[in-house]
């Protein structure tokens, strides 16, 4: 393994309902269960963290797979949906769906990207074979 490039370090009470912090205090947030969890929603969670961190870091793969194809790519934007799941063995599990938006003229161009973008995210190297992934881009 290669030396790190970069450690976020964040620190966390209480769990789903507490708060959630960085070393540096950029993040600064309170948790709490969703309403649809039985929770009042007065903060974000865990999956909501996630399937942003996972989106931005999709789209800079993204970015970085064009530059080396020398592709220049439209103004584009992310959605990604994150699934907490009951399992089989009564555990939980999570699984994310990702629409890429791009110009309707640029599907084309994009869509080939989308497998080497995938190869090259620390998010989906870090979740691939653990849980279900799904990435698709749709004009706007």
């Amino acid at each position: 393994m290669s030396d790190s490039l970069y450690t976020a370090s964040v620190s966390v009470t209480h769990g789903r309902g507490g708060t959630a912090r960085s070393d540096d205090g950029k993040l600064d947030v309170t948790l709490a269960p969703p309403a649809a969890l039985g929770g009042d929603g007065a903060g974000t969670n865990p999956e909501q963290l996630f399937a942003a961190g996972f989106a931005a870091c999709y789209l800079s793969a993204l970015g970085a797979v064009a530059r080396r194809a020398r592709t220049k790519l439209p103004e584009l934007s992310a959605t990604s949906h994150v699934d907490l799941r009951r399992a089989d063995d009564g555990g939980f599990e999570l699984a994310v769906d990702i629409v890429v938006t791009v110009p309707a003229d640029s599907v084309g161009q994009v869509r080939p990207l989308l497998a080497e973008a995938e190869k090259t995210c620390p998010y989906s190297r870090a979740t691939r074979g653990n849980i279900n992934v799904s990435i698709d881009v749709r004009g706007s």
